[in-house]
């Protein structure tokens, strides 16, 4: 049981060190935030299971705060409607319980963060695509060889892609990721010590 244990944290570090490769991606996404944010837009985000709750992490830590007091942050989580949710899903199909939120909240400039570790989730999927109607950016966050999602991305999109196969090391850089992208946000917008103060 040790030793599995063990294997886990050893296989963690070596996907999180294989990830640093990611870093001037992860800051361009946290520019492209900030500029929606300064311009009065908001940040979508979805995604399933595991990673539904990145999105809803994500969006808490702006709204609510990181690691430092400040304003909220326009962010919405398109994964907690339990009404929207069963809704969509019964009068259309479960493919579009992400779009067609992007379509009745997205607005130009605003940006739509999408997680999926495999990049195949065929709901994530169609939400990047009402976003790019909608003349909404995406930031993908994926795994693997980035699917289906990475394919549809547009050239001023951006990919985030885990360099891993086991879902659960994609899911932990991820969080990883979801982190530094709040503290580059607000060490952008509040200054440079943003995140020294707990």
């Amino acid at each position: 049981m040790k030793n599995r244990a063990l294997a886990h944290f050893r296989e963690s570090i070596a996907a999180k060190q294989a990830s640093m490769v990611l870093v001037p991606s992860i800051a361009d996404a946290a520019r492209l935030f900030v500029s929606c944010l300064l311009a009065g837009g908001k940040i979508l985000s979805c995604g399933n299971g595991g990673s539904a709750a990145d999105a809803q992490h994500f969006a808490a830590e702006l709204v609510g705060r990181f690691e430092r007091e400040r304003p909220g942050r326009a962010a919405v989580a398109l994964t907690t409607d339990s009404s929207i949710f069963t809704a969509l899903a019964n009068d259309y199909s479960f493919a579009e319980i992400f779009a067609k939120q992007v379509q009745a909240l997205g607005r130009p400039g605003d940006v739509l963060l999408a997680i999926s570790t495999s990049g195949n989730s065929a709901n994530v999927l169609r939400a990047v695509e009402v976003a790019h109607a909608q003349s909404m950016r995406v930031v993908a966050l994926t795994g693997k060889r980035g699917g289906a999602i990475a394919q549809a991305l547009r050239a001023d999109d951006l990919e985030i892609r885990v360099p891993a196969e086991r879902t659960c090391r994609i899911q932990e850089v991820h969080l990883l990721t979801i982190h530094c992208l709040c503290d580059l946000v607000d060490a952008e917008m509040l200054g440079a010590q943003a995140g020294r103060e707990s």
